[in-house]
């Protein structure tokens, strides 16, 4: 079973307002496994890079102005997803900018069918929590410490561990990957082609302090009869 863990980064919100992708990564991930296939296309928008995108992902008008259009992509990344169900972080967003472009192509849309929205999978295991990205990391334990700006690959990475954590998780250090020492969540391709600004930061520390374990015995001792202090 093939699917292809997607992200984007847009020049805003929405396409119908103009608003374009700057950048796609895909993680490719066979019986749930990643394979250690990857894409990243950085797109030239053909507009302005409004300053409020520029913030979230850090892809200025400069970077962008000598990368390929959709058009010089689309058969590379169409190849690339080929049939595969595409796991995606709040599919409806991704999905309506890619159909978008190729819509302006005179391309096939691609079947809303064909996407698992992490989103929804996410609420209805944790009904109530929170399911951004993030959070789902920091449930997970999942390392996106280098996660300063947002990034389609990087994000398409730490979507990939997510998912398969919300599919009901994986044994650790058994080489999900081609190169068993590929950590996807701490793994940016550096390039000449990549902004300054994506790079690798070392782990934080994720060991609860004692004002947090203290502070957590609190707050449990406050609930009525919570299954954590039952014997």
């Amino acid at each position: 079973m093939r699917e292809i863990a997607l992200d984007t980064e847009t020049t805003g919100l929405k396409p119908k307002d103009g608003d374009r992708i700057v950048e796609i990564g895909c993680v490719e991930m066979v019986n749930h496994v990643p394979t250690g296939e990857t894409r990243q296309f950085y797109i030239n928008p053909e507009r302005d890079m409004p300053e409020e995108a520029f913030r979230i992902h850090g892809l200025s008008n400069a970077f962008l102005a000598d990368k390929p259009v959709f058009a010089r992509v689309v058969n590379e990344f169409l190849d690339f997803i080929g049939d595969a169900d595409l796991v995606i972080h709040n599919a409806v967003f991704d999905m309506g900018f890619i159909n978008a472009e190729l819509e302006t192509l005179g391309r096939s849309p691609i079947s809303s069918e064909r996407a698992i929205d992490t989103v929804a999978l996410a609420r209805k295991k944790f009904p109530g929590a929170p399911a951004s990205l993030d959070a789902l990391c920091r449930r997970y334990r999942i390392d996106n410490s280098n996660r300063t700006l947002h990034g389609a690959l990087l994000d398409a990475e730490l979507l990939a561990e997510v998912y398969l954590e919300l599919k009901g998780g994986r044994q650790r250090g058994l080489g999900l990957t081609k190169e068993s020492e590929t950590d996807f969540s701490r793994k940016t391709i550096e390039t000449a082609s990549s902004p300054p600004d994506q790079r690798i930061r070392e782990p934080r520390p994720h060991v609860p302090t004692e004002e947090e374990q203290a502070a957590h015995k609190d707050f449990l001792e406050g609930l009525d009869n919570p299954i954590w202090l039952q014997s």
